[in-house]
């Protein structure tokens, strides 16, 4: 059976682009994009929260599977890269862009839990766990990639990803799966409040 995605955000090419343009390497695999599609999919009038918006090609999947009645919010650090994704898809209503440190961004969030996390940085990863996990929903899923190596990871990067798992594993509040499939993903179900 062939995994690769057939359908593809219609941003998906100008997007592509613009990365390539900017020389910028980590956008969203299109297997872990067509999940996220689908799992947006699966919450309508969902409320859905992306950490690390990148160029925009995991907020395009994610769209892809919104209903009108879903809302997204994606935080993103840098404002140049985050930028080409305002630009493509900042007219959609139905995402909402927020340029600044994702730690800072989680702590000061008083609102709604989310249905969708998608925490594709560090913070809401390797930092700011708990805070992240926080704010997911009863039955609501956590989601998280480039868990298998990947070129250009730090030197001690393995540890956290090891420790990262150990410590998702352990909770009690969720039940999570491993997946060895495109990058290397968590997805999460939160069980109890």
């Amino acid at each position: 059976m062939d995994d690769t995605p057939q359908r593809f955000p219609d941003a998906l090419p100008p997007l592509r682009s613009a990365a390539l343009e900017a020389g910028f390497t980590m956008s969203c695999d299109e297997r872990t994009g067509s999940l996220l599609a689908v799992l947006a999919a699966a919450r309508p009038g969902g409320r859905i929260l992306e950490l690390g918006t990148g160029i925009g090609e995991g907020t395009a999947w994610l769209l892809s599977g919104m209903d009108q009645g879903s809302h997204l919010i994606s935080v993103e650090l840098d404002s140049a890269v985050q930028a080409v994704a305002r630009a493509q898809l900042g007219s959609d209503p139905r995402v909402t862009f927020v340029t600044g440190d994702g730690g800072d961004w989680l702590e000061a969030y008083d609102g709604e839990p989310f249905d969708l996390v998608f925490a594709d940085t560090w913070p809401g990863k390797f930092t700011h766990l708990d805070r992240a996990l926080s704010l997911v929903t009863r039955g609501g899923t956590y989601l998280i990639d480039d868990l298998l190596p990947q070129s250009g990871w730090p030197e001690d990067h393995h540890d956290s990803v090891s420790q990262l798992l150990a410590d998702l594993d352990a909770r009690q509040d969720f039940h999570s799966v491993r997946l060895t499939w495109s990058t290397g993903l968590l997805m999460a179900v939160r069980t109890k409040s």
